[in-house]
């Protein structure tokens, strides 16, 4: 297979070069932003995969991030969180171990939930969230409702950038080689698919699948650079902001995705500073501490004026 390198990935390893220099002496604030960022954009590049590129609709891609971050941080506390080299051998089995957990567990739930369609499956996918949150909630050896915390801080630019980059260019590579076109049947028309011999419902739990690893990894990252998570962070809610990022971006469309993943990100911040600034006239600063509802109000703009995506499916399935 001969690979690609999409405008998305070209964007991020520029992004990368020109950053890197400037990491060390970048404040925690910003630098907590830049990593959330490269959360998020796996988060919508692995979630673009299912509903995207595949034309299912999950609104349970939390419930696997939650996996691979609470199943990655028992595995690095059990060790002792080592520093140094064998710090990073941990860490780097730990994020394969967490998104190897959370792809077993999207394969066993897409399995038979794949088998229906469209609304049904949106809420057998909600249903799986909320078990895998109501698990956690109840799991002492993983916090239970306290939460977990205590784990090394071991994520940073680089592991964070590395992994977003794999993520954007596997999923990209896949899906345009000859094996990835049956995703993109399996979205245009899947009967259609299955006429010519097309197996479409193991398309589909790959992809879920596929999917749910990088969810996996997501949460690994998350997990060791905010070193405390809790089973409210991976519920309904954070599952509906990454798929805002792919609706918004244009599903199916990875340069809108991961355009929108960066938005979202910076947006709600950018908000928050605006509060603040004294110079800025009152009634801008009081427009900008409302920022979640003028957040959503921008979301409904945008949505009205471009409901395709800032991106559209249709412009990129031209192109190819």
């Amino acid at each position: 297979m001969k690979l690609r390198f999409p405008l998305p990935l070209v964007l991020l390893l520029a992004a990368g070069a020109a950053i890197t220099p400037l990491v060390d002496g970048i404040s925690p604030y910003y630098y907590d932003i830049l990593i959330g960022i490269g959360i998020n954009v796996i988060l919508a590049a692995s979630l673009n995969l299912i509903n995207g590129y595949t034309g299912q609709f999950s609104l349970g891609h939390a419930g696997f991030m939650a996996v691979g971050a609470y199943l990655s941080s028992w595995l690095t506390l059990r060790a002792g969180s080592p520093e140094g080299s064998a710090g990073l051998a941990l860490f780097a089995a730990a994020l394969l171990g967490g998104g190897l957990g959370a792809a077993l567990v999207g394969f066993a739930v897409g399995a038979p939930s794949l088998r229906v369609r469209g609304d049904y499956l949106a809420i057998v996918t909600i249903g799986f969230n909320e078990i895998i949150k109501g698990t956690i909630q109840n799991a002492e050896p993983l916090g239970a409702q306290r939460g977990l915390g205590g784990m090394a801080k071991y994520t940073g630019f680089f592991a964070t950038f590395a992994c977003t980059v794999v993520a954007v260019a596997a999923i990209h590579n896949l899906v345009r080689s000859t094996y990835g076109r049956g995703f993109l049947a399996t979205h245009d028309d899947e009967i259609a698919a299955e006429s010519v011999g097309l197996n479409t419902t193991r398309y589909k739990i790959v992809a879920f699948t596929l999917g749910a690893f990088f969810a996996g990894v997501a949460g690994g990252l998350y997990a060791h650079f905010k070193q405390f998570i809790h089973p409210e962070a991976f519920g309904f809610m954070r599952s509906m902001d990454i798929v805002v990022m792919v609706i918004l971006g244009g599903m199916g469309r990875m340069a809108g995705v991961c355009t929108a993943a960066v938005l979202l990100t910076v947006l709600p911040e950018l908000l928050r500073y605006v509060a603040h600034v004294e110079s800025l006239p009152a009634w801008l600063r009081g427009v900008a501490e409302n920022r979640m509802i003028l957040y959503s109000l921008l979301l409904i703009i945008l949505m009205i004026a471009r409901p395709q995506g800032l991106l559209s499916f249709r412009a990129q399935r031209a192109k190819s």
